[in-house]
């Protein structure tokens, strides 16, 4: 018999639903009717939607309209980058050139190399300082250099893997100046720091139910209502007809339910994990000194995510070192990506001027609404141990 308690510290990737989302999605789980038919179980389905979708646009600062509902973060990111591009090049075939940061998640990245491939874009990778953080001045000179022919520009708003947060202030005045769109994928932000749709500028923006403590299989674009999309689903003409298909109503209401009280409670909640951040990166230092953190410095809000822990254990394999750790009980995750079962080296840290090895050796910590200083301490006993081995094994 396994007894061995589980501690997960793998909340950047899918953390546990709400209550508040679980109560709402149950509630509706049983309802019968589409949320496009007319008579009264299609309208009532309808309501549950459209007050869902007043919830979200309350609390990230939008309007009603501009929330097209989608299967999660991965739709929403392809719709915005694929769905801007088609739209503008329709206008003006000149306008081929994408500029993203180099960090962006693989929702972002691999359908921009898509259209670079298929759909003639010009794809240009901008770079990051030593930690994470987009350089201003390298935007705004890929720009200048010509800016007719930029269709647009997508930097996430925090990033996945290091927590380093992005200045989309400057990236939005920036790209203004040009009349150049910004799409962001705030999938890690919401909840985690203050997001504001309308205030921040940009023009459309990717969010996702499982990681702010929603269901899973259900994200939205937020997207201004004047922004012209092409639709990669085609049908029903559903959500402003970019994004066809029969909506799954409880988990629309669930994913709302989680937004509210992400937004809500996003001060408390981003103290109470930056306090078990500090606590977690003293114990990781305390336990293997040479332990180098990476991204921004965690005692400033403004540059980092509360939740993100991002270390590299020199001499250790990620995976080996995150498999031992599974071992003990202790679920985090590694940024390298497995290709035909071979590792590959994280392309953020890549980006950050990391090499091979560092990105290799990595593990990302990430802490959530069920994060305790106990799981803190448990990983505090198990890390020096596990770090240990996993270097034996290496040699």
């Amino acid at each position: 018999m396994n007894d061995v308690r589980t501690v997960y510290l793998d909340h950047a990737a899918t953390t546990p639903m709400v209550p508040a989302a679980v109560e709402a999605m149950t509630a509706h789980l049983a309802d019968v009717g589409n949320a496009s038919s007319l008579h009264a179980s299609g309208r009532r389905a309808r309501r549950v939607v459209e007050e869902s979708r007043e919830t979200i646009a309350q609390a990230l600062g939008c309007r009603p309209g501009e929330v097209v509902f989608t299967s999660g973060g991965t739709e929403a990111d392809n719709l915005a980058v694929k769905g801007l591009y088609w739209s503008r090049r329709a206008v003006d075939p000149v306008r081929r050139r994408i500029l993203a940061s180099s960090v962006e998640h693989h929702a972002v990245l691999d359908p921009l190399d898509w259209l670079a491939e298929h759909e003639d874009a010009g794809l240009e990778l901008l770079p990051v300082d030593d930690q994470g953080r987009l350089v201003p001045d390298a935007l705004a000179a890929s720009i200048a250099h010509d800016p007719g022919s930029v269709a647009l520009v997508s930097v996430m708003w925090a990033n996945n893997e290091v927590g380093t947060i992005q200045p989309i202030g400057d990236v939005v005045a920036i790209a203004a100046e040009h009349g150049v769109p910004v799409h962001t994928d705030a999938v890690q932000a919401i909840g985690a720091v203050p997001v504001d749709f309308a205030a921040s500028g940009v023009d459309a923006m990717t969010i996702s139910g499982h990681k702010v403590g929603g269901p899973l299989g259900v994200g939205a674009l937020v997207v201004r209502r004047e922004i012209e999309l092409t639709a990669l689903v085609h049908g029903g003409g559903q959500e402003r007809d970019v994004r066809s298909g029969t909506l799954d109503v409880p988990a629309v209401a669930g994913f709302a339910a989680a937004v509210e009280v992400a937004v809500k409670e996003q001060a408390d909640h981003a103290a109470r994990l930056a306090v078990l951040q500090h606590r977690l990166v003293d114990a990781v230092r305390r336990a293997v000194p040479d332990a180098v953190l990476n991204g921004a410095s965690t005692g400033s809000a403004d540059e980092r995510l509360p939740g993100n822990v991002h270390f590299s254990f020199p001499g250790c394999e990620g995976d080996s070192l995150l498999m031992l750790l599974d071992a003990r009980g202790i679920e985090c995750s590694t940024g390298s990506a497995c290709s035909a079962g071979v590792p590959q080296p994280s392309h953020v840290l890549l980006a950050m001027g990391r090499d091979a090895d560092a990105a290799r050796s990595s593990l990302r910590f990430s802490l959530g609404h069920t994060t305790t200083e106990a799981d803190i301490d448990a990983v505090a006993a198990a890390l020096g141990p596990c770090v240990e081995r996993a270097r034996a094994a290496r040699a």
